[in-house]
């Protein structure tokens, strides 16, 4: 049966995250909601039970999967969709020497080219709606944090190619929103390996401060909630904004901050919320003392 509601496809709705928070606010607003996920059981109780929303099983990695969705989203729509997300992603803390360029191109492949894959796969539907397209970067786009440089990266190129997009999908009717998105609540890290770094990295001595970050303690400490964060996001698409839309914890201070300061200001705001000058100078330390010892 074709639903007259309007619709939003949302990837990466595992039950704690932002993909969740999302579903459960555009469901909220009456949309019926494609909440989808590479694992159908980790939907959240509240999405499962309602009655507006279709779960689905999306592997975004997978151009098949992909293609179910579409071809389940259009006989479900009659051939339209007002609003895709593109949330899936996954962080990664590790040092840039000490990753192997599979794994980078593993971390692209999911958080850049999946966004893609997705866009093109849907554009049809959305055109046919005249819909809005949302792709998910974040503040590490802009702010180049240590030890989180491939993470950053991938999200850097998808916020430029999502405001790229936005000129080129304006003429067919399709509005973008880039989502800066900063410090928000989720379950993001439940995801993330402690960093196994090898033998004979220049960061052994800090390994400790790196394992802290991938637990997400200091990225999360007092962050906004999710459910907060994605009724600003809504209200955004409700509102017709397009373009770079910023959000989460601190977002407007974040994002005059990057328009203003110099690097070096930015540098030492960083700093001061990661404490990770007096790492690298044990790094730094460590090294000539491995040089004299020679």
């Amino acid at each position: 049966m074709i639903s007259p509601r309007k619709s939003v496809l949302i990837t990466g709705c595992s039950a704690g995250g932002i993909g969740s928070a999302l579903a459960e606010t555009f469901e909220e607003r009456g949309y019926h909601v494609f909440a989808t996920l590479r694992t159908p059981s980790k939907i959240s109780p509240r999405l499962a039970a309602a009655g507006n929303v279709t779960i689905l099983q999306l592997d975004v990695l997978s151009r098949d999967s992909i293609a179910a969705a579409v071809e389940r989203v259009r006989a479900d729509t009659g051939g339209r969709l007002d609003v895709l997300v593109n949330n899936s992603g996954r962080t990664q803390i590790f040092p840039a020497l000490d990753t192997p360029v599979d794994e980078a191109r593993e971390l692209f492949d999911l958080n850049f080219w999946a966004p893609l894959a997705m866009v093109q796969a849907f554009a049809p539907l959305l055109i046919e709606a005249r819909g809005c397209l949302v792709n998910n970067a974040s503040i590490s786009a802009y702010i180049p944090t240590p030890f989180v440089g491939i993470y950053g990266s991938s999200k850097a190129a998808l916020a430029m190619a999502s405001n790229t997009w936005q000129h080129e999908l304006a003429p067919l009717g399709v509005r973008t929103i880039t989502l800066i998105t900063c410090g928000v609540k989720s379950k993001a890290y439940d995801n993330v390996d402690a960093p196994r770094l090898p033998a004979n990295s220049h960061y052994l001595v800090i390994r400790d401060y790196l394992e802290g970050l991938a637990d997400g303690g200091q990225m999360h400490s007092d962050a906004m909630d999710a459910h907060r964060y994605a009724r600003d996001v809504v209200r955004a698409v409700h509102r017709g904004v397009e373009g770079e839309v910023w959000a989460g914890k601190s977002a407007l201070v974040a994002r005059l901050g990057c328009w203003l300061f110099p690097r070096s200001i930015l540098n030492m705001i960083l700093d001061g919320m990661m404490h990770f000058s007096p790492e690298i100078a044990k790094v730094k330390q460590d090294v000539h003392s491995g040089k004299k010892v020679d």
